[in-house]
């Protein structure tokens, strides 16, 4: 693909078809990570400091330990025990479980980030069962020395190798993120556009010693420094960062009023008025309590779903049960201040509390620094344990005789994930009805498709749920709204009596007997 816009990083200074260390003959992307760092000596180091490469991370704000290798989710619960597959997304090779070395800088894969062929691919790190190996059929041979000689800075294939495919697939998890924002028009998304300022995931995501800002774990809901001077800004990610806390014109009336709503409105709530829209559906509803199902002993597959662009979508597999997909609809709206609250493996679940949040959205109408935020939400039956109240480790990758993915025993397979993680389990598997939110950022449509003031400020509108301020069109307070309308009709009834008198005065009628009806 074209180079695109990557922000302050621009151009090259060396050609990679010079190097004689990049010539090989390479027979594995490590050796290639070991000729980039005779002379990217530094950045070994860098990447090993950086969330892609620890998959943990603590949020100073809530305490809690977080990361890839850390949490349970709703979509294919955890990655802890099936390195050997999800770790394909890590930045590294060879994870297959907790015997991996960390500490090794030939591990890291510098190629799936820097690749500009187009024809490198990951694989997972370990084998896994017969049923699933159809998966990775008829690819073809990575030339390990073109790739190397042809690398440059990310572009959004690059990111969307893994991002648009969190969950599973292409755009199962997130609904922002999907293979249509690789080559996207004005339409979908206004800074991505090919055919307009074509950015780079990196334009926003800045990156300074492979450290990327922006992070799910811990954003910024509200920026409230805005553009930096005299540069970009190297810490956030965030809409301000570049339009400022003030974005929309201030010589008009309802420049004003668009700005005063931005204190306390996301950018995107306006700004992203749908989500997957651009021909790939998400994923809304996932339930695991249907997976397991057999037909002649064998697992199978439906595809009772397609998306806009043509492509059907499973609707039940065997190895992961139901789906219910969307596409080009609203999303859900909540304050937000930036915090999220996780149900971890530590955590003691109250059933009662249906469906259970595995993401709790932290905010409140009087907290200045909460806005009103969109979200996809993702209701998923997911194995638990009723017995100890709480979310369990599946183990779901390999070869072995415990994995889900081959032997369709949930049991049995749990009880493998909860072994590995040396944790109590029961025995007693149940199913627990789950939501899970994902805040949505990409897509931003033209300002012509922006989400109309009509819309929120109606009954039942966009913002219905939203609680904690009043919003007119929407709200009302009863009695005192009848004492208005009451003094309003009053009101107008004086003007119209006063205005009938001055035009008689002034057109000088005046009543004479004799119009009297005899």
């Amino acid at each position: 693909m074209a180079d695109q816009n990557s922000g302050s990083l621009s151009g090259g200074t060396a050609d990679h078809t010079k190097f004689e260390a990049l010539k090989g003959p390479f027979q594995t992307g490590a050796d290639v990570t070991k000729a980039c760092l005779t002379c990217h000596n530094k950045a070994g180091e860098q990447v090993m400091k950086s969330v892609h490469w620890t998959w943990d991370y603590r949020n100073p704000r809530t305490g809690q330990l977080l990361g890839k290798k850390n949490v349970i989710n709703n979509f294919c619960t955890n990655a802890r025990g099936n390195e050997g597959m999800c770790a394909q997304c890590h930045a590294g090779y060879g994870w297959t479980d907790a015997t991996f070395d960390f500490t090794d800088q030939a591990r890291i894969d510098c190629l799936v980030c820097h690749d500009r062929t187009a024809t490198y691919y990951r694989l997972p790190n370990s084998r896994g069962s017969a049923i699933c190996g159809v998966l990775f059929e008829n690819l073809a041979p990575i030339d390990f020395a073109h790739v190397a000689q042809n690398v440059g800075l990310p572009g959004r294939e690059n990111c969307g190798t893994c991002h648009f495919n969190g969950g599973g697939g292409d755009g199962v998890k997130h609904g922002d993120l999907d293979s249509s924002l690789t080559r996207p028009s004005k339409a979908l998304d206004v800074h991505m556009a090919v055919a307009g300022p074509n950015f780079a995931c990196t334009q926003c995501h800045v990156s300074r010693h492979h450290q990327i800002a922006g992070s799910r774990y811990d954003m910024v809901a509200h920026d409230e420094t805005g553009l930096g001077k005299p540069g970009a800004r190297r810490d956030v990610a965030t809409c301000e960062s570049c339009h400022g806390t003030t974005p929309h014109p201030k010589l008009s009336l309802i420049g004003w009023q668009l700005n005063h709503h931005a204190e306390r409105v996301a950018c995107q709530t306006c700004h992203i008025p749908r989500i997957a829209r651009g021909g790939v559906a998400t994923v809304t509803d996932w339930d695991w309590s249907t997976a397991g199902r057999l037909i002649d002993g064998k697992g199978y597959a439906e595809e009772k779903y397609v998306q806009a662009d043509g492509t059907p979508r499973h609707t039940y597999w065997s190895i992961k049960g139901n789906f219910k997909w969307d596409e080009n609809f609203v999303p859900t709206y909540q304050w937000f201040d930036g915090r999220m609250v996780y149900t971890t493996a530590d955590t003691k679940i109250d059933a009662k509390q249906s469906p259970v949040p595995i993401n709790v959205v932290k905010g409140d109408p009087g907290d200045p620094n909460s806005r009103i935020w969109p979200f996809k939400q993702v209701r998923t039956k997911v194995p638990w344990d009723p017995v100890n109240k709480t979310l369990v480790f599946n183990h779901l990758w390999g070869d072995d005789d415990t994995a889900f993915w081959g032997n369709f025993d949930l049991v049995k397979s749990v009880s493998a994930g909860m072994k590995l993680e040396n944790r109590p389990f029961s025995g007693t598997l149940g199913f627990l009805d789950t939501v899970s939110n994902w805040p949505i950022t990409h897509m931003v449509a033209p300002k012509g498709d922006a989400v109309g003031c009509g819309e929120c400020h109606k009954p039942k509108g966009r913002l219905a749920a939203i609680t904690g301020v009043y919003l007119p069109g929407r709200d009302g307070f009863g009695w005192l709204d009848t004492l208005g309308i009451i003094a309003l009709s009053l009101t107008l009834a004086g003007i119209a009596a006063h205005a009938a008198i001055r035009l008689a005065l002034r057109f000088k009628i005046i009543w004479r007997p004799e119009w009297r009806p005899k």
